[in-house]
């Protein structure tokens, strides 16, 4: 910033998913764990078993063999164990880091050659992957800010970014902007207690106005709805009102009228319910958040600002990997992160 490279006047960020230095075919999944290491116990026990058994007549049993066979089957089972152990802790430690107190899914993953790695997908389908984060200043395309996330998404990052942009340079952007992958709870909450302007694009470019409904052949997203907060319903857009109808927890789930949905042309293009069912929208305690968001950048002014976010920060991506680097050839998040600031 001494130099003027960079302002921060305008900072744009971003992800993109580099693939670990792993394989799909090294890796197994939480519940095949948890049965590979009942089995492996079982069978070491098992042989512990045996192997009592036959001490006593060892020179009968093994005149003319070394009598080690069954160490040897217990030493080789007892080390495959300590490996599942290992991934299973790994497994579990990473988990509970990103979804703390939530029971594990049997479904997910984990890799013996870098068990950081998470799958993630990526147009070339799923794979072992690490969400490399980039915080890009307007001036000069200067990255500001880097990090690498276990996420597959970008619903959390927001808040490391400004750490990390206030640590670096000692103080937070002017303006920042994001797509809609970090339009999220903990995002916008992160961002509510910053003095940042900040401009996150909702879950469709331009909401629908009722002039180019019959024109239009998108669906019906939830930013097409308005949020009253002082009465707690939304409004579609034409004018039927959702009320909240049930609650769980932070979930929310707002419905509007069967009759008046089943006589609504758009329902094509709006109710989605397979039981053809009222539309339905769900959210959490932080829509008044977002609302205020989805009308900010329902102003042109907004998304003249937010346009720019295209040209700062994606670029330097294509920089990056036009540059040759598409995954990284060490192991572990801490070594990971070491390579990308590198890159």
């Amino acid at each position: 910033m001494g130099l003027k490279l960079a302002s921060l006047g305008h900072i744009s960020v971003d992800g993109s998913k580099f693939k670990a230095n792993s394989s799909k075919h090294k890796a197994m999944s939480y519940q095949r764990l948890k049965e590979k290491e009942a089995e492996l116990s079982k069978e070491i026990d098992a042989l512990i078993r045996q192997a009592d058994a036959c001490d006593s007549e060892e020179n009968r049993l093994y005149q003319e063999k070394t009598g080690y066979e069954i160490p040897d089957a217990l030493k080789f089972r007892e080390g495959q164990l300590s490996k599942i152990k290992t991934a299973k802790a790994a497994l579990e430690a990473r988990e509970e880091l990103i979804s703390p107190g939530k029971e594990i899914d049997g479904k997910k993953q984990i890799s013996f050659a870098d068990v950081d790695a998470r799958i993630m997908g990526g147009k070339d389908g799923s794979d072992y992957r690490y969400n490399g984060q980039i915080s890009v200043d307007q001036d000069n395309q200067i990255i500001v800010e880097q990090h690498v996330s276990q996420k597959s998404n970008d619903k959390q990052e927001v808040e490391s970014a400004l750490e990390r942009i206030r640590e670096t340079t000692g103080q937070l952007p002017e303006k920042m902007s994001l797509d809609n992958s970090y339009m999220s709870r903990d995002n916008l909450e992160a961002l509510e207690g910053m003095e940042v302007d900040d401009y996150i694009a909702t879950d469709r470019s331009e909401k629908l106005g009722k002039s180019d409904l019959d024109e239009s052949t998108h669906k019906l997203v939830k930013a097409d709805f308005k949020y009253t907060a002082s009465e707690n319903f939304f409004t579609c857009p034409v004018g039927q009102k959702l009320p909240l109808v049930k609650r769980h927890n932070s979930t929310f789930i707002y419905q509007g009228g069967a009759s008046v949905c089943d006589q609504c042309p758009y329902k094509s293009r709006c109710c989605q319910s397979k039981k053809g069912e009222a539309r339905t929208i769900t959210t959490d305690d932080k829509e008044e958040i977002r609302g205020r968001m989805n009308e900010k950048m329902a102003k042109e002014t907004s998304k003249e600002i937010h346009k720019a976010r295209k040209i700062i920060v994606e670029p330097v991506f294509g920089q990056i990997k036009n540059s040759g680097f598409r995954g990284f050839s060490v192991r572990g998040k801490d070594k990971v992160a070491g390579e990308f600031s590198l890159v």
